[in-house]
């Protein structure tokens, strides 16, 4: 078949989907308008900080749990990358049972400890444990875990869609929360007595605080420095990560389930025969952050996965000591796909930059669609 038959051919099955789903699609939305993000009083962003504040150790340890078979990338790496390099606390990679984790969409890690061995070498329990978006909310030996460590004090932190788990372990009832766009339902019918609060990115409500978006994990760990360790070690660290500024306020209107956005889906999902396969190579010393930012936005195209390699199946050591699993081994990617370069530019920029790369590759309504996933403010297409 000639490539402008099979070109033919894909329009004939995208204007049928578009057909099939067509009054769903003319349902939706269309893109919203730019939405400015209300101010937060200072006494709500003192309350938070009073929130956070270590209440066990005076170096507190801070466990990120993280499920084996499926644990959200970003989710996982980025607080634990950001609270390594900040060195404010002792932080601990932990998962379900032994063996790497398997994150999504792409990456593997090997984590610390398991949770059984975390709970023998400290019975007291953590004082602070973040919680990620994971393949699923109820697994019972997190929400037994959550459990344990929300009754010996321990401070709870879920991540983006990690607010469901926490949810899920009944953490969240009667109190005020918020989550990722997409997953706010779910949240609430785990959890159905908590109130959401809508144009925050970040919510604390006594010993549980949750955030937004994938993204949220940068301004919410800043966050954490600050009431660990002060202002000026967060500053320090947010010039590091790239960021200017940090604090809770969003625009939640800016964030739902639209026509663009539908389609955008649609199209690149039904777009088979022009799908990539990026290779990304694994290397010492690479910044975890700017790489889990990277290839979690290059695996949320709908057109593209990111599959990291290297020569060795021994693990990789990032700057801040994370180990990286390689999900391929080999020398060199085959010269038919292209091997993504490894991020030199701080976290907050490399985000940016991927964004931007995205939208020349494959336009700005799908570097749109990758920003709403991960809840950034960043919408540009379809305004």
């Amino acid at each position: 078949m000639s490539k402008v038959h099979l070109l033919s051919g894909v329009m004939v099955v995208l204007i049928l989907c578009l057909a099939g789903f067509g009054g769903w699609i003319l349902s939706l939305p269309a893109a919203p308008a730019a939405v400015a993000a209300p101010p937060v009083p200072r006494e709500e962003a003192e309350a938070m900080l009073a929130a956070l504040k270590p209440a066990k150790r005076a170096r507190p340890l801070i466990a990120v749990i993280a499920l084996n078979n499926a644990t959200e990338t970003t989710d996982y790496l980025v607080p634990s990358g950001i609270l390594r390099r900040a060195g404010v606390a002792d932080v601990m990679m932990l998962a379900t049972g032994p063996g790497p984790v398997t994150l999504y969409p792409a990456l593997r890690v090997v984590p610390d400890a398991t949770l059984a061995q975390f709970d023998a070498a400290h019975p007291e329990g953590a004082d602070y444990v973040i919680v990620p978006a994971m393949s699923r909310d109820d697994d019972p030996a997190v929400l037994a875990w959550l459990t344990s460590q929300a009754a010996k004090k321990a401070r709870i932190i879920g991540i983006c869609a990690g607010a469901k788990v926490v949810a899920a372990a009944g953490l969240l009832d009667g109190r005020r929360a918020t989550t990722h766009w997409y997953y706010l339902r779910e949240m609430l019918r785990w959890s159905p007595t908590t109130t959401h609060v809508a144009d925050r990115r970040m919510v604390s409500d006594e010993a549980v605080t949750t955030t937004t978006g994938i993204s949220a994990s940068m301004p919410m760990m800043l966050t954490l420095i600050e009431a660990i360790a002060g202002r000026t070690k967060a500053e320090a660290v947010a010039r590091n990560l790239g960021i200017g500024a940090w604090d809770a306020r969003h625009a939640s209107g800016a964030f739902r389930l639209t026509r663009p956005f539908a389609v955008t889906v649609l199209a690149n999902r039904i777009a088979f025969w022009n799908r990539d396969e990026f290779g990304l190579r694994l290397e010492p010393g690479v910044d975890e952050v700017s790489l889990a930012l990277m290839a979690d936005a290059w695996s949320r195209t709908y057109r593209s996965h990111v599959t990291s390699f290297a020569a060795s199946a021994d693990a990789i050591e990032t700057r801040s000591g994370l180990r990286l699993i390689p999900e391929s081994l080999a020398d060199d990617w085959p010269e038919t796909r292209r091997i993504l370069p490894l991020p030199a530019e701080r976290p907050a920029h490399a985000l940016d930059r991927t964004l931007d790369a995205i939208a020349a590759r494959y336009g700005g309504a799908t570097a749109d669609v990758v920003a709403m996933q991960l809840e950034y403010p960043r919408m540009t297409a379809g305004r």
